[in-house]
């Protein structure tokens, strides 16, 4: 046997088992978690393990269990305790290697520890620290439910323009991250932001980003601006007929009505439809086709009647003002700021084609750093989206790609990339989920959207479907191609950890302390 010298802080012995499903079982006076770390030491190195599922054992056959408990049941016995009875009846462990610690030195976990090898809890000091470039931070580590005073960061760049998806159910805390990605992010110059809020949660409030100590790095843009914060106004001459993929559905001659528009009136073409302008006698279409149009142009730009003239006042597009919107919020991202669009009031189709002209711009604005060679002078874009399956999902995109889906796939090559939160990633189609490289899970109930997760992961979580319906609020599991395995995180409440950053006065422009199971790009 080894570890006895250990043997106060045992938690349990491993007994059995294979790799990746090794069988240990619990000390009687402790008790074990689903998603708890441990590790066993060998005099070469040690192994960290995590508990995925848990069950009874005991050394009575089942036969007797039963005629022990009806005897307790039926005939109501006082007593029924066993002579030693923690070794009588115990708890089993099934665990799983993460990764083999030596040194200073983290490697994936690819042999088999020694047979009755002892098990402890994790300890601080068994985990090396270091300095990621442009760190994300995320949270602290995550013992089952015990919070450890190890942050984790994740390398930033890198792991923005890879695509993050935030999947979850309803009230565990996808806000929250959220919240506590963009406080750190402000505090830093590598990232510039563009979060579409729908529920204009993120700027406003007591708890919010307006109470950043860098809060002139944040700007915040409604149709009912917060004091000094600009109006949402966009003119509709910057509207562009592919903006409408995935805010509207067009039939195949509602689309060649408006390209025909688009051409000959360009950025006019707008004012054109609704004015009923006349086409070139070349170009037919039937008076219905360019009726519904018209309709649907209306209703979607918010578009009402004042003596005969068609006037957007009660809505964020304009036929007057705000021709510089869109690149002022391009120039603010470029600086490495964040830029929170509030969509509250907006329908449906106007918030994902508002969200679709900033993520157009964006996207060609960083193409053309590209092909001029000053992409790496510029921070990393991001855009951030909720309830993302309405551009991202498989409905969506059978009638066509939208810019949002274009960013998916291509973003990662003009360093822009995308923060998908959804509380229904199965909805998304698999090779888009394959690309959301790094995936901070939450809680999340349903068995479908579980397996969606584990079958797009970047490491194998085949055995911990019971570890993510268990989460509670504010604890995650961390899957990235940025880490050697994946990483249980407890994420701070965002009203204490945004007063802990605020009472520093100077926030802190590197985390000194990261766990070492984050890669770094050489």
């Amino acid at each position: 046997m080894t570890g006895k010298k250990n043997n106060t802080q045992t938690k349990g012995i491993i007994i059995g088992g294979k790799f990746g499903e090794i069988l240990a079982r619990q000390k009687s006076t402790t008790t074990l978690e689903i998603g708890e770390l441990l590790i066993a030491e060998t005099p070469e190195q040690r192994i960290l393990f995590q508990v995925y599922d848990l069950l009874f054992g005991s050394q009575l056959s089942q036969q007797n269990l039963e005629l022990i408990s009806g005897m307790n049941l039926e005939e109501h016995q006082a007593s029924m305790e066993f002579l030693e009875p923690h070794e009588r009846t115990y708890t089993l462990a099934f665990i799983k290697a993460l990764a083999t610690l030596k040194g200073r030195t983290i490697r994936t976990a690819k042999t088999l520890p020694a047979f009755f090898s002892h098990l402890r809890d994790v300890q601080e000091e068994d985990l090396v620290f270091t300095t990621p470039p442009n760190p994300l931070f995320v949270g602290n580590l995550r013992s089952g439910s015990k919070q450890l005073d190890i942050p984790i960061n994740l390398p930033g760049r890198e792991t923005l323009t890879h695509h993050i998806l935030i999947p979850a159910t309803t009230g565990r805390g996808k806000s929250n991250l959220m919240k506590v990605i963009l406080w750190n992010l402000a505090s830093e110059n590598y990232a510039g932001v563009l979060v579409l809020d729908p529920h204009d949660e993120y700027y406003r409030g007591s708890h919010a980003l307006s109470n950043h100590p860098n809060k002139n790095k944040i700007a915040h843009y409604s149709p009912n601006p917060s004091p000094g914060q600009p109006t949402l106004t966009i003119h509709t001459s910057l509207i562009r007929p592919e903006h409408f993929d995935g805010a509207l559905s067009w039939s195949t001659a509602q689309k060649e009505c408006i390209t025909a528009y688009y051409k000959k009136f360009k950025e006019h073409w707008i004012e054109a439809i609704i004015k009923a302008e006349e086409l070139d006698q070349q170009v037919v279409f039937r008076e219905e086709t360019a009726a519904v149009v018209r309709r649907r142009l209306i209703n979607t730009l918010g578009i009402t009647y004042k003596n005969n003239t068609p006037t957007t006042s009660a809505s964020p597009f304009s036929f007057h003002s705000g021709t510089t919107t869109i690149r002022d919020v391009l120039s603010r991202i470029e600086e490495g700021s964040i830029v929170v669009i509030d969509t509250s009031s907006f329908s449906g189709a106007q918030e994902i084609l508002i969200g679709s002209m900033f993520a157009s711009a964006l996207f060609a604005s960083y193409k053309r750093h590209k092909a001029r060679g000053a992409l790496e002078e510029k921070p990393v874009a991001v855009i951030v989206l909720e309830e993302a399956p309405r551009v991202l999902g498989k409905e969506v995109l059978e009638q066509g790609p939208n810019i949002f889906s274009t960013i998916a796939r291509e973003g990662r090559k003009f360093n822009l990339g995308i923060v998908a939160i959804t509380q229904l990633p199965s909805l998304i189609p698999r090779q888009i989920l394959a690309n959301m490289n790094t995936k901070i899970i939450l809680g999340t109930e349903m068995k479908p959207e579980r397996q969606a997760i584990i079958e797009s992961a970047a490491q194998d979580l085949s055995k911990d479907d019971r570890a993510i319906a268990s989460l509670d609020k504010g604890e995650a599991i961390i899957t990235s191609n940025f880490t050697k395995f994946a990483i249980p995180v407890a994420i701070p409440y965002f009203p204490h950890y945004a007063a802990s950053t605020t009472q520093q006065h100077a926030p802190a422009k590197s985390v000194k302390k990261a766990f070492a199971g984050i890669k770094t790009q050489q």
